[in-house]
């Protein structure tokens, strides 16, 4: 998987339920879905076109993901030959239409995470956003603690580079333990069109759970990343390293070094300046002052009920 956003330990879209219900590739229940308790919209968006539901799945609290899969270039001229059109409104050269498409063409990707905890679905929910401005200090002294004190799982991730979970979506791996990773598709990446690809990689060392840990000593980690990386997608799917957006979040969504790859044509969740940092601009930071992300300030987004928006503003920084 993984970071994902829309991600992180949430950052985790798959659908947990899987466990019990089938492999990946296997039919699911229909039940999973049918027998859904819709309780409240957590958040919908129409410019991303997606909704996030709480609800209940036999008395275990569940969050269902409906998000519109884009339109594939390999099959609009079945999708044009094939629909209905209805009529909407007619002006002179122009009119518009309700496009009624075969079922196998309109496809709704859905996401389930059943059981869902509190964090989930405090995840989902829609809330306002603040800007935090975090110090060296700040993290050592608030950012560092608070996240040491919190049940942050990243066992799933562990999962991945174990081979117990998702082996087979694995793309390139390199096992080298000091500087090796695993490249796998993100979630929210169907592998159906390049114009959002979305791979993610995942290190093998777990000394490291985000930028603030990276010094001149994780140079040929983050080197490798970038170079194999790029010509494994190259290899995989025919995508230049010119037509790539390689970066990290800070704050992460789940706290293992990861790095994302996308396609410069996708406009990622979390890939604005307040949270992405581009792996070339890391690795030439690290280059010049081997302390960088220990001591310089670093701005992030926070969400209203985050944990750590309190910490910050019980001393005085918000």
């Amino acid at each position: 998987m993984a970071d994902s956003e829309n991600g992180g330990a949430a950052k985790r879209l798959k659908t947990d339920a899987e466990n019990d219900c089938g492999d990946a590739g296997e039919p699911i229940s229909d039940s999973l879905v049918s027998d859904f308790e819709i309780g409240r919209i957590l958040r919908d968006c129409a410019r991303e076109k997606n909704i996030f539901i709480h609800g209940k799945v036999k008395d275990q609290d569940a969050v269902v993901i409906l998000e519109k899969t884009p339109i594939r270039q390999d099959t609009l001229s079945e999708l044009l030959k094939s629909s209905q059109l209805k009529l909407e409104m007619k002006n002179d050269v122009y009119s518009t239409y309700q496009l009624q498409a075969p079922a196998h063409l309109n496809e709704i990707k859905t996401t389930v995470v059943c059981p869902a905890t509190e964090k989930h679905v405090k995840k989902y929910l829609h809330q306002e956003v603040f800007l935090v401005e975090e110090s060296g200090e700040d993290y050592r002294n608030l950012t560092l603690p608070y996240i040491s004190s919190q049940s942050f799982s990243v066992q799933w991730v562990h999962n991945i580079l174990e081979k117990k979970a998702e082996a087979d979506r694995i793309v390139f791996e390199d096992p080298d333990p000091d500087t090796g990773f695993v490249l796998l598709p993100d979630f929210k990446w169907d592998q159906k069109q390049l114009q959002d690809l979305y791979l993610i990689a995942i290190v093998h060392r777990k000394d490291v759970k985000s930028l603030r840990d990276l010094t001149s000593e994780h140079l040929p980690l983050l080197t490798n990343i970038r170079s194999k990386g790029e010509d494994a997608i190259q290899r995989q799917y025919s995508v230049p390293p010119s037509k790539l957006r390689v970066y990290l979040h800070y704050q992460p969504s789940y706290y293992h070094l990861h790095v994302h790859f996308t396609s410069v044509e996708y406009d990622a969740p979390g890939c604005r300046v307040e949270r992405a940092h581009l792996l070339s601009d890391v690795i030439q930071n690290l280059q010049a002052d081997s302390s960088h992300y220990h001591n310089r300030s670093l701005a992030f987004p926070l969400r209203a009920d985050d944990g750590l928006l309190l910490k910050f503003k019980e001393a005085g920084k918000v």
